[in-house]
């Protein structure tokens, strides 16, 4: 029981991965599920925990059928359920399936959720899951990557961990070889993942653009020299291959690591579907408490889509980037952010192409040719 409120703690495992271009989760729960059992449990004796929950997206049902199968042999064990190991310890885990949507990611919605409500984000203040969370109770929200790390940092220590920790990385889009990559942070820059990992790009492609965090994260230009300082004060003057893929110098060069989704993109990328297709997404995800979301993400959809529809004038990159920034910081939850960041990324990096595609779609109406072919967006 909690010292201060006395009431039950409990641990949840956010496994709803719907991050577009992640994958990592996924694949932990299939390859390794016991890893991810024992982190939970070493987490959850830390914390002095009740009960343990796993929400799993819906749509993992693999995964979820994986997870039941590797609790219960590690019950029949007794690494998990009453007087865990004769420790005196008793703590379990409950396996909750979402309904699949994206804002359940979000830990309060996700909360809202396991309690059996719509996913709505919940206000903080009052509403921090670690005062206030499952049931009104003490509760501590981690993904699954970061609950597998706890064991790795048990045995190792955390100072070792800091150093040689590794991070996954979920590599999709123009690549030879896409895929699911596992290294310490501090070893590996974008260009040798790209290119020494990944095979590099197709046959006659050039790196255009890379997304390096799951599609919410700001999107870096390849031609773009990045200059600046890092948390310890050291100087950095880097293309787009020498970026290190640590937390700090994606941070530091104006994007994230986010959720570790790599999406590369070659000389034969179209921006704007490539951004219309992000719209679409979040657009489609939005919970629609907050008005900013409610109405905002659509109208970006709706600009985007009208772009690739051979409708677009030349003030919709203001425009698109006046809605996304009167969204931003204005919700409830991150929602918002994570739909205004690729948005306002994409014009500040490839204005150019959204002011020539408008300009080249004027000419050809003005002609009377018919409009470009509808792009169906998925």
């Amino acid at each position: 029981l909690d010292r201060k409120s006395g009431k039950p703690i409990y641990l949840v495992c956010n496994a709803d991965e719907s991050e577009p271009g992640t994958f990592k989760d996924r694949q932990i729960i299939h390859q390794d599920p016991h890893q991810l059992i024992e982190g939970m449990m070493c987490a959850a004796f830390a914390i002095q925990a009740e009960l343990a929950f796993i929400y799993i997206r819906g749509e993992f049902f693999q995964g979820y059928k994986i997870l039941e199968r590797a609790i219960e042999e590690a019950r029949e064990k007794n690494f998990l359920g009453d007087d865990i190991l004769g420790s005196g310890y008793s703590c379990d885990i409950i396996v909750h399936r979402g309904a699949g949507a994206y804002i359940c990611g979000e830990e309060t919605g996700l909360i809202e959720s396991l309690e059996g409500f719509r996913a709505n984000p919940r206000i903080k203040p009052p509403y921090f899951p670690a005062a206030l969370g499952a049931y009104q109770c003490p509760t501590i929200v981690n993904n699954v990557e970061t609950l597998c790390d706890v064991k790795h940092i048990i045995d190792m220590g955390g100072e070792a961990f800091a150093k040689s920790g590794t991070r996954i990385w979920c590599v999709s889009g123009h690549v030879q070889k896409p895929g699911y990559y596992e290294f310490a942070c501090a070893d590996v820059t974008l260009g040798q993942l790209i290119y020494d990992v990944c095979g590099g790009l197709k046959p006659g492609r050039k790196l255009k653009a890379v997304i390096p965090g799951g599609s919410s994260a700001k999107i870096l230009r390849a031609d773009e020299r990045f200059k600046g300082k890092l948390k310890d004060g050291s100087e950095f003057d880097w293309g787009i291959e020498d970026i290190p893929m640590d937390f700090d110098s994606l941070m530091a060069v104006g994007s994230m690591s986010g959720s570790g989704g790599v999406i590369v993109m070659d000389d034969t990328t179209d921006m704007v579907e490539a951004l219309a297709n992000i719209n679409y997404f979040y657009a489609h995800e939005s919970c629609g408490q907050c008005t900013p979301c409610r109405e905002g993400v659509p109208w970006m959809r709706k600009v985007t889509q009208r772009m690739v529809d051979g409708e677009a004038r030349e003030e919709d990159a203001e425009l698109l980037k006046s809605i996304a920034d009167q969204i931003a910081g204005r919700t409830i939850c991150a929602f918002g952010e994570a739909a205004s960041w690729p948005v306002q990324s994409f014009i500040a990096k490839f204005k150019d192409e959204f002011v020539e595609k408008a300009k080249e779609q004027a000419a050809r109406r003005k002609e009377g040719a018919p409009a470009a072919k509808e792009t169906t967006l998925i």
